[in-house]
């Protein structure tokens, strides 16, 4: 059975750990070894991603099975360059392991980023999705996200092509 909660201080380090092993199952195959490595430990060290539990400009929502994370989401305050709306709300991650893509846990913890989205007075949800991952693509634009720009993404001394896309609550 799949659970859901919030984040707590506590979940930090298996939290950076799922973190960093779905990255790496998804994406680690495009990066040289050292540039992977710092981008892994810029966003899932002690200083990223467990940093930001119980922070009050970012709210992660688990999901569980048996007490391991499986997949989470994360909001907080948009970071991408340029004009957007006060009250936008980013979803930095939404991130299930493999082995659970295909159960439910992406439409849970993307009908929860949507309506705590709402919940918050926001007018729109803005994230970022590699140009290539066009099964995230396709999901997004299932909720009704459009692409809206171009994003570069640095993961390490590597430079993506992100698509930024939005969806007008």
């Amino acid at each position: 059975m799949i659970d859901y909660r919030d984040a707590r201080p506590g979940d930090g380090e298996a939290l950076a750990a799922m973190a960093a092993a779905a990255f790496t199952e998804t994406f680690g195959h495009l990066y040289p070894p050292a540039d992977l490595a710092a981008f892994l430990d810029e966003a899932f060290g002690p200083q990223g991603l467990p940093r930001q539990i119980g922070h009050p400009d970012f709210t992660i929502r688990l999901a569980t099975e048996e007490g391991a994370i499986i997949g989470f989401a994360k909001l907080g305050p948009v970071g991408f360059p340029g004009e957007w709306p006060e009250d936008a709300i980013e979803l930095y991650q939404l991130y299930v392991k493999a082995s659970h893509l295909g159960a439910g846990v992406g439409p849970a913890l993307m009908d929860w980023a949507i309506a705590s989205a709402r919940s918050q007075g926001a007018s729109a949800l803005i994230l970022s999705v590699y140009v290539d991952n066009h099964r995230a693509k396709a999901f997004y634009a299932r909720y009704g996200f459009v692409d809206i720009g171009r994003y570069d993404f640095p993961v390490g001394d590597t430079i993506d092509e992100d698509r930024i896309m939005r969806l007008s609550l």
